[in-house]
């Protein structure tokens, strides 16, 4: 039962969930509290992960120890696992030293409080929940501020010194982000991301030996011992970031074939490879062979020939995305005329040579920026050409 309408729902963050099998209790903590908290209450532990999920998130939940069915101990752990950031607290009249170390050890009690416990001694307790979670959510918050920044960094400053690498980042994350959906994996983000810094290791890459990767020709044994280097280096440059720890790892195994073989020279195969980093692999393979100049259902006949490579789940989804690949229309426009969300169709120059974006790229408004800025002072290469992907 809630004690909110639906306005309320949306615009409240510090809402509380009470969880008790006594009608009795619930109908006192609305009473003692509704002026006070904006409020909800549950009969049971599985009514309360519903309405967790329902109407969540909440910023505490106070749960009774002994109730039928689901104990407090079990529902509380399974609100850390749905709502790790909610503060949890307990309340029983069974109080005793071995109970209150179980309940605070598998559910992470913030407060451990006996039955009856005075309102004003529970209010106090919720107040002070209220205060750790919003610490703890604005803590995060400034966090995904940092991340987000130092992505954006990141792929910043790859598209400057190498618009080559940066390309090849654009294009793989597309295809990257379309395989994880089709293996419905959670947090994607994480791996979009590994797909966008896929590449930051070749910072240290020359352009010629970067380009013969990138158009399929063979390297010198000097210039593929530095090529292995580069998703070590990429793993090294962002390892350290928080939360990124992850991401780092499917970096490091970007180049690993799932038989085991490739860089890094460890004894991972199979499974053990991060599942990111057996995605990418794939795309990035085949994204290597389309820039070879193979069409798509040649690259994928080549990649099946070899197939000890790659997971054996991600070739049929490679397959299937073929299979739809949607319809190409190409447009001639000038630099004014560009808009976010095209792709290019080939890279951009300017008029002496130099390569400001490599084709695939999608652009963006900070793209489009920083063009007509270069573009005062250097002459770029018009019509540029353009595709607008258009699904039949």
């Amino acid at each position: 039962m809630k004690t909110y309408g639906p306005k309320e729902k949306t615009m409240e963050k510090n809402k509380i969930l009470f969880v008790d099998d006594e009608p009795n209790v619930l109908n006192a903590y609305r009473r003692q509290f509704r002026k006070v908290f904006t409020i909800a209450t549950a009969p049971g532990g599985p009514e309360g992960l519903a309405l967790l999920k329902e109407e969540g998130p909440f910023a505490v939940v106070v749960s009774d120890l002994k109730m039928p069915g689901m104990s407090g101990i079990q529902f509380l752990t399974k609100v850390k696992e749905q709502s790790p950031d909610t503060v949890r607290m307990m309340l029983t009249g069974y109080a005793d030293l071995q109970t209150a170390i179980e309940a605070v050890n598998e559910g992470n009690i913030f407060r451990f409080l006996t039955k009856p416990c005075p309102p004003d001694k529970l209010a106090a307790a919720i107040k002070e929940g209220l205060r750790q979670y919003n610490l703890v959510i604005a803590e995060k918050e400034l966090l995904e501020e940092t991340l987000r920044g130092s992505i954006r960094v990141l792929t910043e400053l790859l598209s400057l010194l190498n618009p080559d690498a940066f390309g090849r980042s654009s294009r793989v994350k597309k295809l990257v982000m379309e395989i994880a959906e089709k293996f419905g994996l959670k947090d994607r983000w994480k791996l979009e991301t590994a797909a966008m810094l896929s590449q930051i290791g070749c910072v240290i890459l020359p352009e010629d030996v970067l380009k013969k990767v990138y158009l399929g020709k063979e390297l010198t044994e000097e210039e593929r011992q530095l090529y292995d280097m580069y998703p070590s280096l990429g793993h090294s440059l962002i390892k350290h970031i928080p939360r990124m720890e992850e991401i780092a790892e499917i970096i490091a195994y970007q180049e690993k074939n799932y038989d085991g073989t490739g860089i890094p020279l460890d004894q991972k195969k199979g499974e053990e490879i991060p599942l990111g980093a057996r995605i990418l692999k794939a795309a990035l393979d085949f994204d290597s062979m389309l820039s070879a100049g193979f069409p798509p259902d040649v690259a994928l006949a080549r990649m099946k020939k070899t197939e000890e490579k790659y997971d054996p789940k991600i070739l049929p989804i490679l397959e299937t995305l073929i299979a739809r690949e949607p319809s190409i229309t190409v447009y001639e426009l000038s630099l004014d005329d560009l808009k976010a969300d095209m792709i290019l169709a080939e890279d951009l120059y300017t008029e002496d040579g130099v390569l400001l974006v490599s084709k695939g790229q999608e652009i963006t408004w900070p793209m489009l920026t920083r063009l007509k800025n270069f573009a005062r002072s250097k002459h770029i290469r018009q019509p540029v050409k353009v595709i607008i992907p258009t699904v039949d």
